[in-house]
């Protein structure tokens, strides 16, 4: 079996606009599940949560570095939810030093109510597309997001890796 070739530019270019399109349509749809569901929070907060929610309680180093921010800015927000009550600081037992910051019960709450209202929006969505344009979507969209390092959701309560004690 030989190797397909790469898509030529204009596939690309065609691939990219339509991924730039539904972009659009994702981020109103999270904006709109945020503000309905949330309230004052602000979407760079609920990222991080998001981000707690789908790997686990993180040190603070590990959370700043997967959100591509600066540990002073992961430092604020995190302070923020805290104060919030949707998430909170725990030290390592054989390393006070050592803090990791995960969800509260009120934080996996509103992470689950966000998701559930974004989920409605999407399926309903989904389901105005017709049937036969509906073959490849799940394997395309699985393509894109692994291919752009998003974990699955929940995929693991805690990522070793990131949690680990050095």
């Amino acid at each position: 079996m030989s190797n397909p070739e790469p898509p030529n530019g204009d596939e690309v270019d065609a691939i990219t606009e339509a991924v730039l399109t539904a972009s659009r349509l994702l981020v109103g749809i999270s904006a709109r599940s945020v503000a309905a569901v949330a309230g004052p929070i602000t979407l760079p907060q609920f990222r991080l949560l998001v981000a707690l929610g789908s790997r686990g309680p993180l040190k603070l180093v590990s959370l700043a570095e997967m959100l591509g921010v600066n540990p002073s800015t992961a430092t604020r927000t995190v302070d923020r939810l805290v104060t919030a009550g949707w998430a909170e600081r725990k030290s390592n037992p054989d390393s006070r030093r050592e803090v990791t910051v995960g969800l509260t019960v009120s934080g996996r709450d509103l992470v689950d109510r966000v998701t559930d209202y974004r989920r409605n929006e999407i399926a309903a969505i989904v389901e105005r597309i017709p049937h036969d344009d509906r073959a490849g979507l799940v394997q395309a969209l699985q393509a894109f997001t692994e291919a752009g390092d998003e974990p699955p959701p929940r995929a693991s309560p805690y990522d070793a890796g990131l949690t680990q004690w050095e």
